[in-house]
């Protein structure tokens, strides 16, 4: 299991790396970071569970748009040296809202998910619950008092968990990550950071190619 604990600068930066338009508008520096601050405002705090600043998410903006310029400047760095990736095939996302849970306790479906397999990832948000795991019909059973619970359900994923050293910055992997997978022609479908690592989420059809791609960055980077 693994619990989500990030910041507003984290989040700021897993929003515009999912977005490729304003991704790519940031490289070229071709966008207001107070106009985009006021577009992600909603949506930073909606992930983090409380009111931010508008002056905090420009900053954000300003940081994340000046390691891209940094990037452009100096000899690239192996962002991905010594990193360790796990590839799992038939992932389901499962997202549903608080309100939809007729109170049921995150600690009772966590409990129910530990009897089922302990391969699984757990994020909670102002307005959700979300689980990463194996699609799995004893899974789904735990879902099954809950409202439109079909809807609840996203499949035909795979998840690729990239893990770094203790020691190794892990700000710019997954702006690195999706640029390099776009590059090949592949897609991030979403992304999420915990404390010990990094999980991105794919269609099931591009996921050994991605994990190709990002092997054979990691070995040049050796």
């Amino acid at each position: 299991m693994r619990l989500s604990s990030i910041s507003v600068p984290e989040v700021v930066r897993e929003i515009i790396t999912r977005n490729r338009s304003i991704f790519d508008c940031m490289k070229m520096d071709l966008i207001n970071y107070t106009a985009l601050a006021v577009k992600i405002q909603p949506d930073v705090e909606r992930v983090l569970g409380h009111s931010v600043n508008l002056n905090t998410v420009v900053v954000a903006i300003k940081r994340f748009g000046d390691s891209l310029d940094l990037k452009d400047e100096v000899e690239e760095q192996p962002v991905l040296k010594n990193a360790r990736l796990a590839l799992t095939d038939g992932i389901v996302d499962i997202k549903f809202s608080i309100k939809d849970s007729q109170g049921i306790d995150p600690l009772t479906i966590l409990a129910k998910f530990s009897k089922i397999t302990s391969d699984y990832d757990f994020f909670r948000s102002s307005d959700s619950f979300r689980f990463l795991t194996e699609d799995l019909d004893d899974i789904r059973q735990i879902f099954d008092t809950i409202p439109n619970r079909e809807n609840i359900f996203s499949t035909g994923l795979a998840k690729i968990r990239i893990s770094m050293p203790q020691n190794q910055n892990k700000s710019d992997v997954v702006s690195y990550v999706a640029e390099v997978l776009h590059n090949k022609g592949v897609e991030l479908v979403n992304a999420f950071f915990s404390q010990d690592n990094i999980t991105i989420i794919l269609k099931e059809k591009d996921a050994s190619m991605a994990y190709e791609i990002l092997h054979s960055d990691i070995i040049r980077a050796v």
